[in-house]
């Protein structure tokens, strides 16, 4: 019986029914770069469902059955695919499993942002009233700019014209955008939106895209929401834009290093809402991410010899 690895304590049991005759070995909640090599070395398996950490090329090497590496959501920055490439192991992705997850998480955050739930949320409980003197910020009149258009930026996009918003985005893969949507280059997108919104993978070319130069060229007080990757952003330039008020709030579900380090200096500072990366962990998001990476590891699976049959 062929065994996959689930770097991850479970599985969604409707993906479990799906990879009935084959071992599941479960890596734990969290797995470091020993557990999971050991786990390839002892088990050998011949897929690997990625969840929680990275896979590694010295992964791929202790387990010489290893045919497929099928992410459990839709970034793929945790596999090494060059490695992955050059050993002829084909990397598959659950593109838009937990669309609507992340796009109503990236949504309640930036309203989080523009209404100060959570500082008033705090004050009110400490016995406050602010209501004379609070002023909000009103959306319906603003410009939301979208740093990706795949599933999650086009569900994000049509949440936020519900609210009268106008929607400009920037995607070098898109050949056309959804109704509503204006496709601009990114100089336009940084000094013309209000708010900001980051719905693309994580690549070399990217990383911290998001630095004090670009930060600069936005609008003062514009809100920064990050349900992607955390490694778009220049951490220690977004917290001097908070500071300074460049950025009036940042609303992030992701980090450059996870979990956060206890002083990590985001904490305490009241112009962060922070969320410990989950957008994409509800009840429905989990089946389908599941169910995907499963079907997508069975399909590579029967169109690809086994070693011992090529």
């Amino acid at each position: 019986m062929s065994a996959i690895l689930v770097t991850g304590a479970d599985l969604a049991p409707q993906a479990l029914a799906l990879l009935q005759g084959h071992e599941m070995v479960y890596a734990g909640k969290t797995p470091g770069p020993d557990d999971l090599l050991a786990l390839c070395r002892r088990h050998d398996p011949v897929a690997i469902i990625v969840r929680y950490g990275k896979v590694t090329a010295e992964m791929m090497d202790a387990a010489p059955s290893l045919r497929v590496i099928s992410k459990h959501g839709s970034g793929t920055d945790t596999i090494d695919k060059t490695a992955a490439a050059a050993r002829g192991i084909e990397v598959v992705a659950a593109a838009g499993a937990n669309a609507a997850a992340v796009a109503e998480q990236a949504l309640a955050l930036m309203l989080a942002c523009a209404k100060s739930v959570v500082p008033l949320n705090a004050r009110v409980h400490a016995g406050q009233w602010d209501k004379a003197t609070h002023k909000g910020v009103e959306l319906g009149s603003r410009t939301v700019g979208l740093l990706g258009l795949g599933a999650i930026g086009r569900r994000f996009a049509a949440s936020v014209q519900v609210l009268g918003m106008r929607v400009l985005a920037y995607d070098p893969y898109a050949q056309e955008a959804p109704e509503g949507v204006t496709l601009v280059p990114l100089a336009t997108l940084w000094r013309e939106s209000d708010v900001l919104s980051l719905h693309c993978p994580l690549t070399d070319e990217n990383r911290e895209l998001i630095d004090a130069e670009v930060l600069a060229q936005c609008k003062r007080g514009v809100i920064l929401v990050n349900t992607a990757r955390g490694g778009l952003i220049d951490e220690a330039a977004l917290l001097q834009a908070v500071r300074s008020g460049q950025v009036m709030a940042a609303g992030l579900d992701s980090f450059a290093v996870e979990p956060i380090a206890p002083d990590h200096p985001f904490l305490g500072e009241p112009g962060f809402v922070l969320s410990p990366h989950i957008g994409g962990v509800t009840g429905d998001a989990y089946v389908n991410m599941g169910v995907a990476a499963a079907r997508n590891l069975l399909d590579v699976l029967a169109r690809q010899p086994s070693p011992q049959s090529a």
